[in-house]
């Protein structure tokens, strides 16, 4: 594989109590520090409901984060499609590209909360099928195509963009959970993989058999689907040390999981948690935990190790959350950023062969000097001066220059 990405998934999941003005303003000012750090790929969802997934359309967030940043390439993770036209969505899609300066990724997906369909009026049962077709006619259209196209949802009449992407084949996503459903619509379409199913313990069983899914449909359908475009979601918090990540995270974890996943989603399989260190525990301290909350080499371990486990992918995504306090959020994306990206990218590796083959081989700073101390002595007043200082027991040398008692001793 190629060099791993990194980049920050934003649902958001933010607990209910805040100023949602102020909220909008710091996840944009999150987007900012990331592309001053470096990452690659800045995501975030659409939604409706529940009170902790704020942002409803992921296009007019990203046009303003676009402006706050320079080279982090911005993606919809996801565009619910079967709550919109698919012009209307081609149409933003291409308009956001402009806007961003070709920087774009559009990931599609079914719709995940059932609460929006309901609000919507749309069938859970159709949801999966017509993101499908809205896939088919979207494709078309990006590709110039003029379109007729009548379903029981939507109707396109001899229709054509008028305005196309800055990028020359806009990137498509296809979300992918548990089930093989994302992924089969990936391999079909020949688009990349959002796997958000990887930040739960089910998910991270899953992963490992997942890519077949999108290469049996690809190859079903006359296309190639390719590892570096599959991005793989995973939670973390990171400080120096394991013990104060353990105590900026636990009880903003315990939160998350009670209130949200328990007290709003309901999850069957979810049960409260009664205190951090239990949250902690079940959360990132068991086998196969969903979550890594430690240091940099504990992330930098679980993410070899998820490539190992998986195949291979082409991004790792972090998943934003408030577990931690603003401060301590912020230097957790830090710590990734100067230890974690170059380590698991092998961006050291060359400082370190320099040095061991430096400490390895030092009859170079012996012959350097006898270079130097050979100068010295043919210069009557420095050499009365080396003399006076050995004599004298000064240090005669810093920490870049040659030893020169060794290179007298040498010498002799």
């Amino acid at each position: 594989m190629s060099r791993l990405k990194f980049g920050a998934f934003l649902a958001p999941h933010h607990p209910i109590g805040e100023n949602p003005t102020l909220q909008f303003r710091n996840d944009l000012k999150l987007a900012a520090h990331l592309d001053e750090l470096g990452y690659d790929e800045f995501w975030c969802g659409e939604h409706h409901s529940t009170g902790w997934e704020m942002i409803a359309s992921p296009e007019m967030f990203l046009a303003a984060a676009g402006e706050r940043t320079h080279r982090i390439r911005l993606g919809t993770g996801v565009v619910s499609l079967p709550y919109h036209h698919p012009f209307n969505v081609a149409q933003r899609m291409v308009q956001l590209d402009h806007m961003t300066g070709g920087r774009v990724i559009f990931g599609t997906g079914p719709g995940a909360l059932p609460s929006d369909a309901h609000m919507l009026g749309i069938d859970p049962m159709t949801q999966r099928d017509r993101q499908d077709e809205a896939i088919g006619v979207i494709r078309s259209l990006l590709a110039g195509e003029r379109v007729t196209h009548t379903s029981d949802w939507f109707t396109l009449q001899d229709a054509r963009l008028q305005l196309f992407p800055v990028q020359e084949e806009l990137p498509m996503v296809a979300a992918s959970s548990i089930s093989p459903s994302g992924m089969t619509l990936a391999g079909k379409y020949g688009m990349g993989v959002l796997s958000i199913g990887s930040n739960s313990d089910a998910g991270l069983a899953a992963l490992p058999t997942q890519w077949g899914f999108a290469e049996e449909a690809a190859a079903k359908h006359g296309n190639v689907v390719d590892r570096k475009n599959w991005r793989v979601l995973m939670s973390w918090h990171i400080a120096e040390t394991r013990e104060e990540a353990r105590a900026q995270a636990g009880e903003g974890l315990k939160l998350w999981h009670n209130e949200y996943q328990v007290g709003t989603l309901m999850r069957p399989d979810a049960k409260p948690f009664l205190t951090a260190e239990q949250a902690l525990h079940e959360t990132a301290f068991v086998e196969g935990a969903a979550a890594v909350i430690g240091t940099p080499d504990d992330l930098v371990a679980a993410i070899r190790k998820m490539v190992s486990s998986s195949g291979g992918f082409g991004t790792v995504l972090g998943f934003a959350h408030d577990w931690a306090n603003r401060e301590n959020t912020l230097r957790s994306w830090d710590l990734i950023a100067r230890y974690v990206m170059p380590e698991v990218n092998g961006m050291l590796e060359g400082y370190r062969a320099s040095r061991t083959h430096v400490v390895e081989n030092r009859e170079w700073f012996n012959r350097a000097g006898q270079a130097v101390l050979s100068k010295i002595m043919s210069h009557e007043g420095a050499a009365a001066a080396l003399k006076a200082g050995m004599e004298g027991g000064v240090a005669m040398r810093s920490p870049n220059a040659p030893d020169l008692k060794k290179a007298a001793a040498d010498l002799k």
